[in-house]
Parts: structure tokens; C-alpha cells; sequence
């Protein structure tokens, strides 16, 4: 089919966490994102993971809701592979493991704080700790 033109970066909580907290390595990838060069792509469970405050969280909203930003909701489908990825690694967390099936799908780098638990999931999994 070809090579993507754009890169994906799946973002996970700990991603969103540190760009919230202005870690300097998150805000160069939005940068870098925002001169269209990189697709960010955030699972919404992401997102009920990491929502606290709208007034507070203005610069994580308007990355949630930016141009270069997709924030891809929990279906029917992905939550029962999901689920059916979590007993098959024997785990629980169906957030973890809907980062790691949008990354499959979109042949993604994920940006983690724990990249164990998505590891433990899919040790194939391309991930940048953060």
C-alpha cells in the first residue's frame, strides 16, 4: 500500500499527565505535532483517565481538541477486544489495553509513563517512556 505520510503517536495518560505538567519532551512532540508532521491519537478512555478539571486543564483541552489531535471512542468492537486482550495477559486494565489495539491498528509509536503494563500486553509494542 505504501508508506504513511504522517506519522501516529498514541498517547496515554502519563503523556497527557507530563504535557500538563509542561514536561519539556512532551511539549516538543506538540510542537512538533502542530507543525504537521505527527498525528497524535488519544483512546477517550485516555481521557476519563486524566480529566479533573476543565478550568484548570485548559492546555490538555485545547491539545485534546487541537488540529493534529484524535480522540477515538470506546466502540462495542474495541471494548470487547479489549477485554479479550486483558484476560488473555491476565490483566485488568482495559484502558492499557485499548492504547495498545489503537496503536496496532494504526501502526503507532505509544508515549507512556508505564511502558511495562502496555509491554506486558503486547511485547512487540513500539513505546517511548516518558
Amino acid at each position: 500500500m505504501g508508506k504513511k505520510s504522517t506519522p501516529t503517536i498514541v498517547l496515554d495518560a502519563g503523556a497527557l499527565i507530563a504535557f500538563e505538567r509542561a514536561d519539556p519532551r512532551m511539549r516538543a512532540l506538540v510542537a512538533e505535532a502542530l507543525r504537521g508532521r505527527i498525528a497524535l491519537v488519544v483512546p477517550a478512555g485516555v481521557v476519563g483517565q486524566v480529566s479533573r478539571d476543565g478550568a484548570r486543564q485548559v492546555p490538555l483541552r485545547a491539545l485534546l481538541r487541537g488540529p493534529q489531535t484524535t480522540v477515538l471512542p470506546l466502540d462495542l468492537l474495541t471494548a470487547e477486544a479489549a477485554g479479550t486482550l486483558c484476560g488473555r495477559s491476565r490483566t485488568s486494565d482495559v484502558i492499557d489495553a485499548s492504547v495498545v489495539l489503537t496503536a496496532r491498528k494504526h501502526r503507532a509509536l505509544v508515549v507512556s509513563s508505564d511502558a511495562g503494563d502496555l509491554l506486558h500486553l503486547d511485547p512487540s509494542l513500539e513505546v517511548e517512556s516518558i
